[in-house]
């Protein structure tokens, strides 16, 4: 099954609304999880040592797939994310 990465870029009140909507999130990508669909998702930490967005690797049918998940995520309808990019990507390492 084909990776995509999406990743989410934090608005202004990305740090202040996370705590906030975080359970909605971790929600929205438990089934994936569970299913084994995600291979890896965590934070990105600035140099303050603050989150500022976050990656998510996954594997979806299609980028039309992938992109409706990305788009329904919570981080990003409740404001955290001030956008969200969604690429299709191959995996060489680990081989």
């Amino acid at each position: 099954m084909p990776l995509f990465i999406y990743r989410g870029r934090d608005s202004d009140r990305g740090l202040e609304l996370r705590k906030e909507h975080r359970e909605k999130h971790l929600a929205h990508l438990s089934g994936l999880n569970e299913a084994g669909k995600i291979k890896f998702a965590g934070p990105l930490i600035d140099a303050e040592g603050n989150p500022c967005g976050s990656v998510i690797i996954l594997e979806a049918s299609d980028l039309a797939a992938a992109s409706q998940i990305a788009h329904g995520d919570p981080y990003l309808t409740e404001g955290i994310f001030a956008e969200v990019e969604v690429f299709e990507t191959k995996q060489v390492f680990p081989s």
